[in-house]
């Protein structure tokens, strides 16, 4: 082999070598301190461990430091789980600050709970704080369709009055319903379906006016939490508007509706009428032309008789003769 080929091979095996070398020597410098960080907060978490969190394109500062405050918080958590949550498209953020909320609050999650919740797309820092606080929800919400506000659930009474309520609904976050259960836009809805029922029972809109508490009791009674993330611990009638009678409007809508069809059915008589007017009016028309046909037969009839010399005698009518019907004179006797 020529000494040039040679010589060319070593260089590139050696610059093979010091590349890494370098590049290991470069990282081990740069991530001392965080792997100082880790080891005087007690964690297991070795050079390699680092190497192999770079090589997964993961940010070990963020790996560290989730682990850290995971583990002052009590959980039971390795490197490998946290790895795991982020390629998943986890964020480790959020599941650091629920941790110490979780471990303030005295509550019972593990690590995989934690993971499971926000990887089903929940706010897991959010449902924690609303668990040791309960949160209100206005129904209707604020926001309405269109960008407007929705003004009030409205409900018709027994007696034809409509009313709109405004309720405040005070819940707490169910930690272990989180995964598969419904959210804040079925209860808002569950909770207007209660509220329009129970005004629909009311014999009078008086009722609700007088007790408000109907419609909290009826929505408590029925349990409108269930299969949902929430708990209903309390529902409060913010406000109750009388807004009209519907009952009265129908029925006036009713009477012009009769006063129309009277109407027509009147229409239809009169017209009736004048059509059985008419149908008379040509009646008469008719017979009157008949009797002038008759008066033109009577001279004829007049100047024929007078002709056959048959105007008639004093002698009694025959009845056994036949038609036409003459008068004729008896045989005088000889």
């Amino acid at each position: 082999m020529p000494p040039l080929l040679l010589m060319i091979i070593l260089a590139i095996l050696l610059l093979a070598l010091l590349v890494p070398a370098g590049w290991l020597v470069l990282f081990v410098c740069r991530r001392f301190p965080l792997w100082l960080e880790a080891k005087a907060a007690g964690l297991n978490v070795s050079f390699l461990d680092l190497v192999m969190i770079q090589l997964k394109k993961l940010s070990p500062e963020t790996i560290v430091g989730c682990l850290k405050v995971m583990r002052k918080a009590g959980l039971d958590v390795s490197i490998a789980d946290l790895e795991s949550h982020q390629l998943a498209g986890g964020r480790l953020d959020r599941l650091q600050e629920a941790s110490i909320a979780v471990n303030k609050a005295g509550l019972d999650l593990t690590f995989r709970d934690m993971a499971a919740i926000d990887l089903a797309g929940r706010d897991i820092r959010e449902a924690v704080d609303s668990h040791v606080n309960p949160k209100v929800l206005i129904c209707p919400p604020q926001a309405a369709r269109g960008g407007q506000e929705s003004n009030a659930i409205t409900g018709v009474a027994k007696d034809g009055v409509r009313l709109a309520v405004r309720a405040k609904v005070t819940v707490r976050t169910k930690i272990d319903r989180l995964v598969g259960a419904a959210g804040e836009a079925t209860i808002i809805a569950r909770v207007g379906e209660g509220i329009v029922a129970a005004i629909g029972r009311a014999e009078s809109h008086r009722e609700i006016l007088e007790q408000p508490e109907i419609i909290s009791q009826a929505i408590l009674d029925h349990g409108l939490d269930s299969a949902t993330c929430f708990e209903i611990m309390s529902v409060d009638i913010a406000d109750v508007d009388v807004q009209d009678n519907v009952a009265a409007r129908l029925q006036t809508v009713k009477a012009e509706a009769d006063k129309r069809i009277a109407r027509a059915r009147a229409e239809e008589r009169r017209a009736a009428a004048i059509a059985t007017h008419q149908e008379m009016q040509s009646r008469t028309v008719g017979m009157q032309v008949k009797v002038t046909e008759a008066r033109a037969e009577l001279p004829l009839a007049v100047a024929a008789a007078c002709q056959d010399q048959n105007l008639g005698a004093p002698q009694p009518f025959q009845h056994l003769l036949p038609s036409p019907r003459r008068w004729q004179s008896k045989p005088q006797p000889t």
